[in-house]
This record gives C-alpha cells, sequence and structure tokens, in this order.
C-alpha cells in the first residue's frame, strides 16, 4: 500500500513508447466508458433523461476506443500490452461508481466534467511525446473532442436535460435526501433531546451529583441511539416506501438520538451543580429550537407552530424529570 501511494513500481510518463501510450489510451478509454455506463446505471430510474446524458457518452468513449484500436493495429499489429492507470506514475484516477454512491445527480454530472478534462490534459501531453504523424493527428483529434467549447456533458444536456428536467430532478434529489437522512436524523433528535430530558434531571435533582447524572445521561443516550437505529433499519427496508438505504437511515437516527441526548448530559462533567444544570437547561433550548428550524427548513411544517409543539412537548418531559427528581 505505502509503495503504491509513494508511486513505487510504477512507470513515468515519459518512459512510455508509443505503443505504450496508445495502450494506455486504450485501456483509459474502455475504463471510462465502463464508467459512463455505471453512472447512467445508477441514476436511470430516478433520472432518466440524465442517464441518457451518460449512455451516449459512453459510446463516445467507445468510438474513441475503437479509433485507437485501428491506429495500434496498422502501427504494432494485434497484441496490445497491458498498461493501465494504476501502473503509470502521477496519472490520474478513476473512482469506481461503487465508490462514490450514492449517485447525486450535480455529483455525476460534474465528475464528468472531470474525467473529460482529464483526458485532454492526458491527449495533449501524449501528442506531445509521440513523433509519428498519424499517431499526433489522432491523438489532436481527441484532444479537440475533449476540449471543444462545450463539453460532452453539456451539449448532450442540452439535448436530453432542459431547465425544466433538472428542476424536476433536482426537486427528486432533495426529496429522496429528506427521506434517507433528515426525516430520519430529525426523528433521532427529537427522541434523544426529549426523551432524555426526564431521566438525566431527575437524576440531577435527586441526587445532585453530578458525575452520576453524567452516567445516567450517558447511558440512556447511547441506549436511546442503539434502539431507535435498529427499530430504524427494521422498520422499512425502502424498497417500497423509496425511502432510500435502511443502513444509511438506521445509522443516521442513532447517531442524531444519541447526540439529541449527550448535548444536555455532557454539561454534567462540571462538578458544580448549578452550573452544570444551567448549562443543561441552556442546551436544552439550543436543541429544541433547532428541532423547529429543522421542521420549518425541511418539513415545511410553519415554525410557529413547530415551536409550540416541541418546545411545550420539551418544557413538559423537563418539568417533569425535575419534578420526579424533587420528590
Amino acid at each position: 500500500m505505502l509503495s503504491r501511494m509513494l508511486g513505487f513500481g510504477r512507470r513515468s510518463f515519459s518512459t512510455l513508447s508509443e505503443q505504450e501510450i496508445l495502450a494506455l489510451a486504450i485501456s483509459s478509454e474502455e475504463d471510462d466508458g465502463r464508467i459512463y455506463r455505471s453512472y447512467a446505471d445508477g441514476i436511470r430510474e430516478q433520472f432518466p433523461q440524465s442517464a441518457k446524458i451518460f449512455d451516449e457518452m459512453a459510446e463516445e468513449e467507445d468510438g474513441h476506443r475503437a479509433a485507437l484500436i485501428d491506429l495500434h493495429r496498422k502501427r504494432f499489429g494485434e497484441r496490445i500490452p497491458l498498461i493501465r492507470r494504476e501502473h503509470v506514475r502521477g496519472y490520474y484516477e478513476r473512482k469506481p461508481d461503487w465508490l462514490v454512491r450514492p449517485l447525486g445527480i450535480d455529483h455525476v454530472r460534474n465528475q464528468a466534467e472531470e474525467m473529460e478534462r482529464q483526458a485532454r490534459l492526458f491527449y495533449s501531453e501524449a501528442a506531445k511525446q509521440t513523433p509519428d504523424a498519424a499517431t499526433r493527428k489522432l491523438l489532436g483529434d481527441l484532444e479537440a473532442a475533449e476540449s471543444s467549447h462545450e463539453t460532452l456533458a453539456h451539449k448532450l444536456g442540452l439535448t436530453h436535460v432542459n431547465e425544466d428536467v433538472k428542476a424536476e430532478e433536482g426537486e427528486t434529489e432533495r426529496k429522496q435526501f429528506i427521506l434517507t437522512y433528515v426525516q430520519p436524523g430529525l426523528a433521532g433528535l427529537m427522541d434523544g433531546s426529549v426523551s432524555t430530558l426526564a431521566p438525566i434531571f431527575a437524576a440531577a435533582f435527586a441526587t445532585h451529583d453530578t458525575w452520576q447524572t453524567f452516567l445516567v445521561g450517558l447511558a440512556a443516550s447511547i441506549g436511546a441511539g442503539i434502539s431507535m437505529g435498529f427499530t430504524e433499519v427494521a422498520s422499512d427496508d425502502g424498497r417500497l416506501s423509496g425511502r432510500g438505504s435502511p443502513i444509511k437511515r438506521g445509522l443516521t437516527t442513532g447517531i442524531m438520538t444519541a447526540l439529541g441526548g449527550l448535548g444536555h448530559a455532557l454539561p454534567y462533567l462540571i462538578p458544580h451543580f448549578w452550573t452544570a444544570t444551567i448549562l443543561a437547561g441552556f442546551i436544552v433550548f439550543v436543541e429544541l429550537w433547532t428541532i423547529a428550524y429543522i421542521q420549518k427548513r425541511y418539513m415545511e411544517t410553519p415554525f410557529m407552530r413547530a415551536a409550540f409543539q416541541v418546545v411545550l412537548g420539551g418544557a413538559l418531559v423537563l418539568a417533569a424529570g425535575i419534578l420526579i427528581g424533587n420528590a
């Protein structure tokens, strides 16, 4: 791993022969075509118009590869050396689609343009290193194709993805983000912030021991996070509801639940009881108003109604904890 990171065992681009440069170009075009097809398959269900862009980009890469193979056949014969990106020091790398999922629509469009830019730079440098006229012409033509005034992604976007389609796809992606992350995270934050109020403040006022109160809060927060996370995973696999991966939702819910409880448990690491309690109360106030803001921002709930529901509910649970602790 270390040798790969430092470039040991790799060839410098300047040492490649013309045949090796052509072989590298062929393998690169083949990889890019596969990546574009993976992008198309990954977004086809939600963004069919944009998927057409990547289908056509893959076909374009196939055309480049075929032209390069024909040239190699004429100059060097049928045997193409095995040389790939990872064999060349400093050569640009490509991340397969399974490493960059989820495939956000803007992300894959930007990734496609970056791929085109890197390919243009490669053909520019390769042409400088090739004395053969026919090879230089082909590499120059490919450089021009990659560096045209409008990138292929942009040109195909004008054909398949107008502004209305882009707006529709953006709204679809936003809804998916809300279903997969915002809703589970909000549910977890609400549960963690509100449900742990009673045990934490009951323990605080019953014992006046900040360390014991912190331990109660830590146990309640982590326990609630684990419980909520597993509940979210088990409740819906996301296939029919369209809510996305249950693992992602479960992790989001569990983490936000734990954070919601830890927010007002951590102040009890302060040894002074009233200092810790006042700080915890202030954090509770911030948590509840943050929940109300998120409901307004993403769930389109009127702010005052959200604030009334969350703050009133939290206040009642807090009061219950204090009363029980003083009983």
